[in-house]
């Protein structure tokens, strides 16, 4: 398969395996995230778990509200329906490998994501809700205190 680095914001994807490589049992893709990158909003999956596995650096998720540090060598599972982000609070980039199974996201997800964060200003909030619903994300907004 041919490598295709998918550039969305500061974070960068690698897609290694695709639905098409595993008879749409694994999607499998390096993302690397630099130090204080904005990411993704919280979310969850309602189809597909995600289990994460650190390269280099170190960087933080969040899973139903319990940080989990993970450096070179850990893991991370993320069972479909838990909510869950990310960040790098370090100061170095950080590089991890996502194993999606089944295989119900590919490198579309991430164009269609890249599309609008790339359009340069803010990132129509609207328009990555619509974008991650089509693809069995659900946003997760995070709650304002004193609401």
């Amino acid at each position: 398969m041919k490598r295709e680095t998918i550039k969305a914001g500061q974070v960068t994807i690698e897609f290694l395996l695709e639905a098409s490589d595993t008879n749409g049992s694994t999607a499998m893709f390096e993302f690397t995230v630099p130090a204080g990158a904005k990411v993704p909003i919280p979310h969850y999956h309602e189809h597909f778990d995600e289990t994460i596995y650190g390269l280099a650096g170190d960087m933080t998720f969040i899973v139903d509200g319990k940080p989990i540090d993970i450096a070179p060598g850990e893991t991370c599972f993320i069972p479909r329906g838990a909510v869950h982000g990310f960040n790098n609070f370090k100061q170095e980039d950080a590089k991890g490998l996502a194993v999606i199974t089944p295989a119900l996201i590919g490198p579309i997800f991430f164009k269609e994501v890249a599309e609008i964060v790339n359009a340069g200003g803010p990132p129509d909030i609207g328009k990555l809700k619509l974008v991650m619903a089509k693809h069995g994300l659900i946003p997760v907004m995070p709650q304002l205190e004193n609401a």
